[in-house]
C-alpha cells in the first residue's frame, strides 16, 4: 500500500526535524546543570525516539501499526498555579560567545517543542493514511505537552515571564462575545441517535490512550527533589507558554494582585525562593542576557 506524493514528504519533514530534536536534546543534557531540566531533557528526548521509531517501523512496511499515546502529561492545571507579571526582566540581545546555561537550554527546547507540534498539525492535516494520521496527530499532541512542561519550569525559575493585562480591559474585550442565541440552537438541533463522533473508532482510541496516559506518565511533585519521580496521583503541573495572558485575568483575586505561586519544585520554593531565583540569574549578566 504505497503512499501518496504529498504525505510522503510530509512525513520525510517530520521524520528529518525528529532527528534534529533528539540530537540537539544530546548537547542540552550536557550543557544544562541544573538535575530537574536534565530530567526533563532526557524524559523528552526518549519520547520522541520512540515516536521516531513508531512512523519509521510502520512507513517500512505498512503493517507494523503501534501509535506512541502522548505521554507527557500536564492535567489538572489550575489557572492560579502561573506565575503572572513583571519583575525587572533582564535585556537580551544575541551575542558571538553565548553560553548554553539552563536558560538557552529551556528556551531551545521550548523553541524545539513549539516548532514540532506546529509541524506535526500542519502535516496531520495532509495525511491520507489513517494510521499515520494517527501517529502524527498523537506525536503533535505530545509535542504540545511537552512545550508546556519546559515553560512551567522556566515560568517557576523566573525564566520566563507573563505581561498581565488589567482585569477590567481583558472583561470588556472578551465579553463582547455573547453565546449562541437559542432561535439559531433550534434551527440546528441534535438529531435522534447523534452521538456527536462517540461513534468514531479514532475518538474511542484516543480517549483509551489519554486515560493509559495520565495513569503511567512520571510527572514532577510539589516537593520532590527531582522532576519525573513516580506518583500515585495526578498532581496540578500549570501552564504553557503565554496561555490565559488574557483570558486567565478574570481568575485572580479581587484585589487585582499577581496569583498565588506554584509552590515547590524540585530545588527551588516558588513562595520563597522565587525573587533568589531571578536574582541568580540576572546576578552573571553574561549567563542569562542571551
Amino acid at each position: 500500500m504505497p503512499f501518496g506524493a504529498h504525505e510522503t514528504m510530509e512525513v520525510h519533514e517530520i521524520l528529518a526535524e525528529k532527528i534534529n530534536m533528539i540530537s540537539h536534546f544530546n548537547i542540552y543534557a550536557m550543557q544544562t546543570k541544573n538535575p530537574e531540566l536534565k530530567d526533563m531533557i532526557m524524559r523528552h528526548q526518549q519520547e520522541e525516539m520512540k515516536t521516531y521509531d513508531a512512523i519509521v517501523a510502520y512507513t517500512h512496511d505498512y503493517n507494523q501499526f503501534s501509535p506512541i499515546p502522548p505521554n507527557t502529561s500536564v492535567m489538572n492545571v489550575k489557572p492560579d498555579q502561573i506565575q503572572y507579571g513583571l519583575n525587572n526582566p533582564s535585556m537580551l540581545a544575541p551575542e558571538t560567545n553565548a553560553v548554553m546555561n539552563d536558560y538557552e537550554v529551556a528556551s531551545a527546547m521550548l523553541i524545539a517543542h513549539k516548532n514540532a507540534a506546529t509541524n506535526g498539525v500542519k502535516a496531520t492535516l495532509e495525511i491520507a493514511d489513517p494510521n499515520l494520521r494517527q501517529m502524527l496527530m498523537n506525536g503533535a499532541v505530545n509535542c504540545m505537552n511537552q512545550a508546556y512542561e519546559v515553560f512551567l519550569f522556566m515560568n517557576q525559575q523566573g525564566l520566563y515571564q507573563i505581561p498581565q493585562i488589567k482585569d477590567h480591559t481583558a472583561k470588556t474585550y472578551l465579553h463582547s462575545y455573547q453565546p449562541v442565541g437559542e432561535s439559531l440552537k433550534a434551527h440546528f438541533p441534535v438529531q435522534p441517535g447523534q452521538n456527536l463522533g462517540q461513534d468514531n473508532p479514532m475518538m474511542a482510541y484516543m480517549n483509551q490512550a489519554n486515560a493509559h496516559s495520565g495513569q503511567t506518565h512520571q510527572q514532577y511533585t510539589g516537593g520532590q527533589g527531582q522532576m519525573g519521580a513516580p506518583v500515585q496521583r495526578t498532581m496540578p503541573m500549570g501552564g504553557m507558554a503565554g496561555r490565559g495572558s488574557i483570558g486567565q485575568q478574570s481568575n485572580m483575586g479581587q484585589t487585582g494582585q499577581a496569583m498565588r505561586p506554584m509552590g515547590q519544585m524540585g530545588n527551588g520554593n516558588m513562595n520563597g525562593g522565587y525573587q533568589a531565583n531571578m536574582q541568580s540569574y540576572r546576578g552573571n549578566q553574561q549567563q542569562y542576557n542571551h
